[in-house]
């Protein structure tokens, strides 16, 4: 089976993330970004699983190409994201979006609760089937 995917930071609201730390939950690792419209288009769906999903042990963890921290800092709280953000102002050249592959947005791995990828979610209509069936494992 593939190794767990392993991302440790500090995200933009000064929470320190570690994936290895939240092994036991199903998490979704969402590339995207405040400039990108598909994203912002399905963002509801994303939002709608967390709140129906997170009190089963589903958690995620935000990965931003922005540019603008301020900008991202308002996007996330005005469309009220309580998940943390990972941010380094670097676009397509993010530190974390090269070193997994991530070439298009919005995208995002979903990770088992053993911490490994069971699969790349690239539409928000697949979150909620994907989710179902991790958190049923």
């Amino acid at each position: 089976m593939n190794a767990p995917l392993e991302m440790a930071f500090t995200g933009t609201d000064g929470r320190e993330v570690d994936l290895a730390k939240l092994r036991g939950k199903v998490v979704l690792v969402d590339f995207w970004a405040t400039w990108c419209m598909p994203c912002i288009m399905e963002l509801p769906e994303v939002l709608q699983a967390y709140e129906k999903f997170h009190d089963k042990g589903f958690e995620i963890v935000g990965v931003s190409l922005d540019e603008d921290k301020e900008r991202l800092a308002q996007f996330v709280k005005q469309k009220k994201m309580p998940w943390p953000q990972y941010f380094d102002g670097k676009r397509w050249q993010n530190k974390l979006a090269v070193k997994y592959g991530v070439d298009a947005t919005p995208s995002g791995y979903l990770i088992d609760r053993d911490g490994k990828i069971i699969t790349k979610i690239t539409r928000a209509a697949q979150l909620e089937a994907a989710i179902t069936k991790a958190l049923e494992k």
